[in-house]
């Protein structure tokens, strides 16, 4: 069940998930990225355990905090420090919302400026095409898995546009608190369900949203 969750986890995108068919395999499986073509290895059990060592609770260091943050952005500007699985909404002052988040798996990392070009509220999940030719079973969602609390987009989704086009990129919620922190995701940027409600209630749509690249940490954290 837990690697079926992954594998249809916030804000997957256009990804199938296929588990290996020999025995020494059978503890990973494979997920067609569609941006190479091509599918990546990926091993739920990895994350299962981290998980568990976590108590499958949020770690204290990626709750919602006010923190000092110069920046030469203007307030109301999200940034999403990947690196360290933090997302900044930028306010005056020098200040910030510092929130946890989840961030995409090896491979499925991304960067650059983008805005906020749709909002919604207990938003619905639809499985892509290529989703539901490499795995059947998501066909039921074909026509779209309402929103609610076993769905994987969460309480609110903020849907990222690059030059008024879906980039087909969320920052949304997740009912999985302990995956924030991780490398979990497709490439969407997922959040606790009460942290991405706070953020939707602040961003309006247009905002601008910066994902930095790897490597670009804003700060080494002291805690």
């Amino acid at each position: 069940m837990m690697a079926r969750r992954l594998l249809i986890a916030l804000g997957m995108l256009a990804l199938g998930a296929g588990l290996a068919t020999t025995a020494t395999a059978q503890s990973t499986s494979r997920i067609y990225d569609p941006s190479s073509k091509q599918w990546i290895s990926f091993d739920p059990q990895k994350v299962e355990r981290d998980a568990t060592a976590r108590g499958r609770v949020t770690p204290e260091r990626f709750r919602r905090t006010l923190v000092p943050f110069r920046t030469s952005e203007p307030p109301g500007t999200i940034i999403i420090d990947t690196d360290r699985k933090y997302l900044f909404y930028v306010l005056p002052d020098f200040q910030a919302i510092r929130y946890g988040v989840g961030v995409g798996k090896e491979g499925f990392g991304w960067s650059g400026e983008v805005t906020v070009g749709r909002k919604a509220e207990w938003p619905t999940w639809t499985p892509p095409a290529e989703m539901i030719e490499r795995d059947p079973a998501s066909a039921k969602y074909a026509g779209g898995m309402p929103g609610g609390p076993e769905n994987p987009l969460g309480a609110r989704a903020l849907y990222l546009y690059k030059d008024g086009r879906d980039s087909l990129y969320r920052v949304h919620g997740t009912n999985e608190p302990w995956s924030i922190g991780l490398n979990v995701s497709s490439g969407c940027i997922r959040m606790n369900n009460e942290d991405v409600e706070d953020l939707y209630s602040r961003v309006p749509v247009g905002s601008k949203v910066i994902v930095l690249k790897q490597g670009a940490a804003l700060f080494e954290p002291t805690s």
